[in-house]
């Protein structure tokens, strides 16, 4: 590196070199294509288990633990399968729709009410019928 001046004068100097004169604009413009819409994607993490029943609860866990970490991670798109049969992925949360929108985030097949997200989260459904 041979400048260590700020970006800001080398700019300038770039700006004045190229013949722009007094009038200031920036070397880098605003991209000429519009920006992709964001997509979904899927993580897919191997583990091992003794059964059907402990891989679903460990899932639910490392799936709770990672909206955690990255609120951005989608809960509600948990899914579970075996190692060789992605096919036949099974929903890990329940995802009811509830009144307002929210989505019930209580595990797949759960008894009584449903319930949002977050401590104290709305509860809506039939109840422990």
């Amino acid at each position: 590196m041979h400048d260590n001046r700020s970006p800001h004068w080398r700019q300038r100097r770039a700006v004045g070199a190229t013949g722009a004169g007094r009038a200031l604009r920036s070397l880098i413009g605003p991209p000429g294509r519009p920006l992709r819409p964001r997509r979904f994607f899927t993580v897919h993490l191997g583990f091992t288990a003794p059964g059907a029943a402990d891989a679903r609860e460990q899932a639910v866990a490392y799936a709770e633990a990672l909206t955690l970490l990255r609120p951005e991670v989608a809960l509600g798109a948990a899914a579970l399968s075996p190692a060789d049969a992605w096919h036949r992925a099974e929903r890990l949360f329940c995802g009811a729709v509830g009144p307002d929108g929210e989505r019930c985030v209580d595990v797949a097949e759960h008894p009584g009410f449903h319930h949002a997200p977050g401590p104290g989260g709305l509860g809506w459904g039939d109840g422990d019928a």
